[in-house]
């Protein structure tokens, strides 16, 4: 739903609020948070078994098949900074029935990496607590889902605040390891390097890739960040690069310190490490940065996971009341349904199985989000406007879709169909439930409409990205935004000659101004008798004075054929009328600044020649990046 912030970027309360609080640095430790886990503590060993000391580059590849989602979710979460991530962008590029298998899979990857993360901490407790059943251990690992719950609960903010602390004691550790244990390091442990071939070390980039799968899922939260045009690449991208290097350098150091034997299988690499390098305060050192990257990732789970079902209920795919905010501002009823779930999860399965077709849901919806910016280009919808692009479009989604597929195949028949079976089951929900409950317009639809016909309609699509748009800068309409709302528009089909142009525009004034259609024409005449009103190439202001109080309109105006003003003219091709009273001056040279500032924005007579009728053309204006004021109504 579309809500209005303040100055500081708070959105109002109520069943859509959130609250922008979390800055550029929230991004990044919610996105390192959501990275720094098993992947770092347990996977390193298992994957040495597999790769010997090359698994060093194993990282590395897993580290680079990242990319083109990060970039494509970029794109896609500065075009369209809303809760629920890659639920929106996937539903809204390719349709309800799409959104609503993405959706789910989402919330329920996210919810799972959160459960081995909240297991991991209870097998933690057991080290300091003797705790001889494994319900023991799940209890423990309950009570801190339950605990992380309350804080997220409270606001985001608070959960924010938290992450940050973590994180930063989770890489200060991490850090000191890796220095201290540079010194320790010996060659020898790295020969042979790639004892069991080259084709295990790409089996164990896909392996391995799952551990940098948290890196994007901070866009679920990208509608709570403050400035997301800038916090949300920047922190994305930091994460990715600081993250990325401290796994490469921990991972590489454990290698050097600890003996082939030992470190093949163990579900504790970095411990070892610590052991042969820092003695016994390192071991204990290593296993607080273990219990900080388990909560951190918990934590950003919890976080991230229920925004899905936030942002499905806004457009009807499950019950309303999830989308219910509480007075902390925060979806408490989405908030306590991702716990109830995880709670279930850690007192009942075995996740085994479910994990690795999490990983694979993972890279379905990476698959998703890369067909997803594909689509949202070639739709040229006129209101998709990302801060940043991503390069290489479309070649480097299309080749990122084909890795992804053959990654999801690598897994295993278990994973692959269940998570097929996951589809299907989404798919018949669709079906059942929210078919005949929403609606809404995909860029997809628009995209083939387009291709079989010139003609169509104005996508419903486009006022909701020209609100997003406006949320997302923080956009408070001025004087002009409202007057161009508000204002006649004539899209002229053929060349015509200047009075056939006034002629049409004095009809238009008329019933607007109270004033004959004779009496404007004249005085437009009368105006152009006294001066070209044509500014520049392809650009005119006509401008006249009506009565001496109360009056101020605006007649925007295309003709992509031409408007032949004179001979001695370029053909016109969009045009700008203004009509003010005499008391109205003063704005009506606010009114000319502004117009300005909107034709000599960059890409404004291609956004202008191809806006989709009247309301297109409106939308290049009220969406131009012009200064905003209040102007005062008659000032002096």
């Amino acid at each position: 739903m579309a809500h209005e912030e303040s100055e500081k970027g708070t959105a109002a309360t109520g069943n859509a609020g959130v609250q922008r609080e979390l800055g550029l640095f929230g991004v990044f430790s919610i996105a390192s948070g959501s990275m720094i886990s098993s992947g770092l503590f347990v996977l390193p060993g298992l994957a040495f078994a597999y790769a010997g000391p090359a698994v060093v580059i194993s990282y590395a590849i897993a580290a680079l098949l990242m990319i083109p989602v990060v970039l494509s979710k970029a794109e896609l979460a500065t075009a369209m900074p809303k809760s629920g991530g890659s639920y929106f962008y996937i539903s809204r590029s390719l349709g309800p029935l799409a959104g609503a298998v993405g959706g789910f899979a989402n919330w329920i990857s996210i919810a799972l990496k959160a459960c081995f993360a909240l297991v991991g901490i209870g097998a933690l407790a057991s080290f300091v607590v003797p705790l001889p059943e494994s319900w023991a251990v799940r209890a423990a690992a309950i009570g801190a889902c339950v605990l992380l719950t309350v804080l997220n609960l409270v606001g985001t903010r608070h959960a924010g605040r938290f992450q940050d602390g973590l994180v930063i004691g989770l890489i200060a550790i991490l850090l000191v390891y890796s220095v201290r244990g540079l010194e320790s390091v010996e060659g020898a442990r790295y020969l042979p390097f790639a004892p069991h071939g080259w084709h295990k070390v790409v089996m164990v980039a896909g392996m391995v890739f799952v551990s940098y799968g948290g890196l994007t899922k901070v866009v679920d939260v990208s509608e709570e960040i403050r400035n997301p045009v800038k916090n949300l690449p920047w922190g994305m991208a930091l994460a990715f690069i600081v993250i990325s290097a401290l796994y490469l350098l921990v991972v590489y150091v454990t290698v050097g310190l600890t003996d082939a034997s030992e470190l093949a299988g163990s579900l504790v690499p970095i411990e070892l490490g610590a052991r042969n390098s820092l003695g016994r305060a390192g071991v204990i050192a290593v296993e607080v940065a273990a219990l900080l990257a388990f909560v951190t990732t918990a934590n950003a789970g919890i976080l991230s996971a229920s925004r899905s079902p936030l942002a499905m209920s806004r457009d009807g795919l499950i019950p309303e009341v999830f989308g219910r905010t509480s007075r902390f501002a925060t979806p408490h009823v989405a908030i306590a349904l991702t716990s109830l779930f995880m709670i279930s999860i850690i007192a009942f399965l075995s996740v085994e199985d479910l994990v690795k077709s999490a990983s694979s849901m993972m890279l379905f919806i990476f698959m998703l989000d890369n067909l997803s910016v594909i689509v949202m280009r070639r739709s040229r919808l006129q209101n998709y406007r990302p801060a940043f692009r991503a390069p290489f479009c479309p070649w480097m989604q299309i080749a990122a879709i084909v890795v992804y597929c053959f990654l999801i195949i690598e897994m295993g028949r278990v994973p692959l169909v269940l998570t097929a079976g996951f589809a299907l089951a989404a798919s018949a929900w669709y079906f059942l439930y929210v078919r005949k409950r929403t609606e809404y317009h995909s860029a997809l639809v628009h995209l083939v409409k387009s291709i079989v016909s010139d003609d169509i309609k104005r996508s419903g699509l486009e006022d909701e990205l020209r609100q997003i748009t406006l949320e997302r800068d923080e956009v408070s309409k001025d004087r002009f935004d409202k007057l161009v709302e508000g204002c006649a528009v004539l899209d002229i089909e053929g060349e015509i000659v200047a009075r056939e142009f006034f002629k049409k525009v004095a009809a238009t004034l008329a019933g607007r101004t109270g004033l004959s259609e004779d009496e404007l024409y004249e005085r437009l005449l009368k105006r152009e008798a006294e001066g070209s009103t044509v500014i520049r190439s392809g650009l005119a202001i006509p401008h006249i004075v009506i009565g001496d109080s109360g009056l101020f309109e605006l007649v925007m105006v295309r003709c992509r054929p031409g408007i032949r003003f004179s001979e001695l003219n370029p053909l016109v091709h969009t045009a700008f009328v203004l009509a003010g009273s005499k008391d109205e001056r003063n704005y009506h040279l606010q009114a000319l600044m502004h117009i300005a500032h909107v034709v000599q924005e960059e890409g404004f007579e291609e956004r202008w020649t191809n806006a989709a009728g009247q309301q297109g053309l409106r939308d290049v204006v009220l969406l131009s990046s012009r200064p905003r004021h209040e102007a005062h109504r008659g000032q002096s």
